[in-house]
């Protein structure tokens, strides 16, 4: 599993959306990157800024925001505390 460093957070990523509630497929080029994860890891925070998240938190963060990782051929998300905007 991925330990992460002072104020760093593991996210698995909410899964984008496939069908429309009308029932009709989007394919994968026109599905929006989703905005919204699981946290799975925290890290122990900085000495000024404590960690507010604890694992399990469902949050919303920014659409550009993080590094994309693959472990065991799953996908996770590394963000800053700071890039997450609300927790859900």
């Amino acid at each position: 599993m991925i330990k992460p460093l002072a104020d760093r957070v593991v996210l698995e990523p909410k899964m984008a959306e496939t069908k429309t509630a009308s029932g009709l497929y989007i394919p994968d080029t026109a599905q929006e990157k989703p905005q919204q994860g699981t946290v799975v890891a925290v890290g122990p925070g900085k000495k000024d800024e404590p960690m507010e998240l604890k694992v399990g938190d469902l949050v919303l963060y920014g659409k550009y925001a993080g590094t994309e990782v693959t472990v065991d051929d799953k996908k996770y998300l590394i963000v800053r505390q700071s890039d997450i905007m609300a927790i859900l």
